[in-house]
C-alpha cells in the first residue's frame, strides 16, 4: 500500500512546532514505508529540510504576497487551494505511470477541504484528515465578516466529506461527535509525538556547565520557536512575583524571534527582573535540547488552541524527565493527569505563581517527574507513523475506491 502525505509546513528549515512535526512524521513514514510520496511547497531554491526525506517540492503559488496590497488571509487561502489542486495533478501522473496512490493524508485545512469534496472523488482515492483546530476557530483565520460562513463551510466539508479524521486530542473528537459532524468511530486519536533521537532525561549539573549557568539557582525554562499566543507575558509577571519566596530563581525563554523579545526585555525592566532571565532567541533544536535537561521546571502559560491543544513541547519536556507547569485544559490533562503535572487556573498569572513555587518547594517533585516520563514513552514519531500506517491501510481496504 502507497501513501501520500500532503503537508504545508510554516518553515522548511523546521523554525516552526509545525514543521517540527511535519519533518519528524514524514522521516518515519519513509523509514517505514519508504514508498510514501511526500508532497510539500517551497518557494524557488529555498533551503528545504523536506529534501534529505525525498520530498517532492511544488513550486509555491506566491498569491500570499498579495497580502501586501491588502492584507487578508484570504490570499493564502487561495494559494493553498491552488497547492492542492497541484497536488492532484502529481498524483495522477503518479497513478497513469503504474505507481498508484492507495490514500492520502492532508494535514491542511484548506487542501482537506479540497481534497475531501473535489480531488479525492475526482481520483478515486480515500483521504484522510488530520485536524488541527477549526478554521474558523484560528486567530489567524480571515476576518471579513462576509468570509466566515465560507470558513465555517470549509470546516464542515473538511471534518465530513474525508473518509476518516485523525484528531490530536479526544476533546476534539467528541466536539465532532457533539457538533453531529462525525462518528466517534471515524475519528481516530493521535497525539504530538517526540523524537526519541534527541530528547530523553541528561544531567541537571552537566547542563548547567555547558550553559554557564549557576549551579544551584532554581531554573524556570520555556522552550518554543515563537512566543505570540503564548502568554509569555504573563509568566514573567509571575516569575516576578516568585522572587519574593525564591529569591536566587532565573527563568530562561528559549527561543522567540527578535520583535518578541524585545517586548519581553521591555516588560522584564519594568518588573526589575532583567538580570535574573536569560533570552536565547530562535536556535536549532539540538541546542534547546541542554536547557531542558538544566531546569528544575518546564512551563507551558498558555496554548495557541484549547480542546485541539497537543503542544510539541509538552511532550518534549515530559521526555527530558522534569517536572511540567501548565494550564489547566482537559486535552493537557489527556496526556499528563494531575498526579504527575502542576496545573494552574489558565490566564491568571497569581495561579500560575502559586504552581511555580509548590513545584519548586514539593519534595515529591522528581517521583512526579517520573511519571510524566513513563507516560510519554509510547509517544514517539516511530509509534505515531506506525498508526498513521494502519489508519490508512484501513481505510484503503474499507473504501477501496470512493466511488465503489
Amino acid at each position: 500500500m502507497r501513501i501520500a502525505y500532503i503537508a504545508y509546513p510554516t518553515s522548511l528549515t523546521l523554525r516552526s512546532a509545525n514543521a517540527i512535526q511535519t519533518y519528524t512524521t514524514l522521516r518515519e513514514l519513509r523509514r517505514l514505508a519508504p514508498n510514501t510520496l511526500a508532497i510539500i511547497p517551497r518557494w524557488l531554491r529555498e533551503p528545504s529540510r523536506f529534501a534529505e526525506l525525498g520530498a517532492v517540492h511544488l513550486p509555491r503559488p506566491a498569491i500570499g504576497k498579495l497580502s501586501r496590497l491588502y492584507r487578508s488571509t484570504l490570499w493564502y487561502y487561495t494559494e493553498r487551494s491552488v497547492f492542492a489542486a497541484m497536488a492532484a495533478l502529481v498524483i495522477a501522473g503518479e497513478c497513469l505511470r503504474g505507481r498508484p496512490v492507495q490514500a492520502v493524508y492532508v494535514r491542511e485545512v484548506l487542501c482537506a477541504g479540497w481534497w475531501a469534496t473535489v480531488w479525492g472523488p475526482l481520483l478515486d482515492i480515500p483521504v484522510v484528515y488530520e485536524a488541527h483546530d477549526l478554521e474558523s476557530w484560528n486567530p489567524s483565520r480571515a476576518k471579513e465578516r462576509w468570509a466566515q460562513p465560507l470558513l465555517h463551510l470549509l470546516d464542515r466539508a473538511a471534518l465530513t466529506r474525508s473518509q476518516a479524521v485523525v484528531s490530536l486530542t479526544d476533546d476534539f473528537r467528541q466536539l465532532l461527535a457533539r457538533m453531529g459532524w462525525r462518528d466517534p468511530a471515524e475519528v481516530t486519536v493521535i497525539a504530538d509525538a517526540f523524537d526519541d533521537r534527541q530528547i530523553a532525561p541528561g544531567d541537571r549539573v552537566a547542563a548547567r556547565q555547558l550553559l554557564a549557568l549557576p549551579a544551584d539557582a532554581p531554573l524556570i525554562v520555556y522552550s518554543g520557536m515563537t512566543f505570540a499566543y503564548r502568554k509569555l507575558d504573563m509568566l514573567q509577571q509571575a516569575f516576578a512575583s516568585l522572587q519574593a519566596q525564591f529569591p536566587n530563581a532565573r527563568l530562561a525563554l528559549v527561543g522567540g524571534r527578535p520583535a518578541e523579545i524585545e517586548q519581553l526585555r521591555a516588560q522584564a525592566a519594568a518588573l526589575g527582573i532583567t538580570n535574573v532571565v536569560t533570552y536565547t532567541g530562535q536556535i536549532d533544536q539540538a541546542q534547546i535540547v541542554p536547557y531542558l535537561h538544566a531546569a528544575d521546571l518546564l512551563v507551558i502559560p498558555d496554548t495557541v488552541t484549547d480542546i485541539t491543544a497537543s503542544p510539541l513541547k509538552l511532550f518534549e519536556y515530559m521526555a527530558a524527565g522534569r517536572a511540567v507547569i501548565l494550564p489547566d485544559i482537559p486535552a493537557l490533562r489527556e496526556v499528563l493527569p494531575s498526579a504527575a503535572g502542576y496545573y494552574f487556573r489558565r490566564g491568571d498569572a497569581t495561579a500560575l505563581a502559586a504552581a511555580l513555587a509548590a513545584a519548586l518547594a514539593d519534595p515529591n517533585r522528581a517521583e512526579r517527574a517520573e511519571r510524566g516520563l513513563a507516560l510519554v514513552a509510547p509517544h514517539t514519531y516511530t509509534a505515531r507513523a506506525e498508526r498513521i500506517l494502519a489508519l490508512a491501510a484501513t481505510v484503503a481496504q474499507k473504501y477501496g475506491s470512493i466511488s465503489a
